[in-house]
């Protein structure tokens, strides 16, 4: 009344279940229209919200539950895999399951995961040493019990050092960006990145495409050879080894094919192991969630059904 705002202009926060019950909330308090009005844009258009609605009715009405274990040094700070997290929600809805993520800080593997029924395992991006050995213990764990496995950026490095490390033998494998003296340097620093100084946006950033090796994991699940994801790295998988990798069931499924540097890893002899050098969860939305994480969840659900 004495702050010359109009009365359907006042709109109302009103606390939600769910931050995606916000837009229809917004949109029911007007906010749309005023929006449109107040910037003098046409009104002549009804909004289609059904494919909102839909996923909101999978989402508040899954009636299973999959336990995914988010393996991390970051797990105090949850916003750190908030893509990842909102990637699940996506995934979920998709599958009618509700996704329970376990958060297993991976300096305390044993710890967190202790008693803990895990139905699927992610390892989780990050940068530097600390917590390394617990993700590769997390990867070991998915790979010996065939618990569907999903590892990004990081967690895609730890798998490739596992699995040199247990499989190939070379015990002391590692990426140089955690032992620069280690005989087996599985992960390398990229030739681009040699000589760096200043650290931040020189990394290896943005869209880059990928080519699918036909008959693979991922080409079912993306349904198409070649794609492009968004990247944020330095270090990759040393091509040296991958001719042994590969002779043992650790496939490069995905590669680039201007630089040949490997964009995807899986294993021939388990139902679900990924490991990816991109980010995925970057790409994920309500309209359309990423493949990948679609794919994972409804393995996390075969095997959990499994189990009963």
């Amino acid at each position: 009344m004495f702050c010359n705002v109009k009365e359907n202009s006042v709109i109302q926060s009103i606390d939600a279940e769910t931050i995606y019950d916000v837009p229809l909330m917004m949109q029911e308090e007007g906010l749309d229209e005023i929006t449109l009005e107040k910037l003098n844009l046409r009104q002549d258009t009804e909004p289609d919200l059904t494919q909102w609605k839909g996923f909101l009715k999978k989402y508040k009405n899954a009636k299973e539950t999959v336990n995914i274990g988010l393996v991390g040094k970051y797990i105090e700070l949850q916003d750190s895999y908030k893509s990842i997290l909102e990637s699940f929600i996506h995934a979920g809805a998709m599958n009618d399951v509700n996704v329970n993520v376990v958060n297993i800080h991976s300096e305390f593997v044993e710890q967190d995961s202790k008693d803990k029924k895990l139905d699927g395992i992610l390892v989780a991006p990050g940068f530097g040493e600390r917590g390394i050995e617990g993700k590769i213990a997390a990867v070991n764990y998915a790979r010996k019990n065939k618990i569907p496995f999903f590892g990004i950026c990081l967690g895609m490095q730890m798998a490739v050092i596992e699995f040199s490390r247990n499989v190939l033998g070379f015990k002391d494998a590692n990426s140089t960006e955690m032992d620069e003296n280690t005989t087996h340097p599985v992960i390398d620093l990229m030739k681009t990145q040699i000589g760096v100084i200043n650290k931040g946006g020189t990394m290896r950033l943005g869209a880059w495409a990928c080519k699918l090796k036909e008959g693979s994991l991922s080409h079912s699940i993306y349904k198409t050879v070649n794609i492009s994801e968004r990247h944020r790295h330095r270090y990759e998988l040393n091509n040296s080894y991958l001719e042994q990798l590969e002779g043992n069931g650790m496939v490069a499924t995905g590669k680039n094919p201007d630089t040949n540097l490997v964009e995807i890893v899986e294993l021939t002899d388990h139902p679900w192991f990924i490991g990816v050098q991109f980010h995925p969860e970057y790409k994920s939305t309500v309209a359309s969630p990423h493949p990948l994480f679609v794919s994972f969840i409804k393995a996390c659900k075969t095997y959990s059904n499994s189990k009963k």
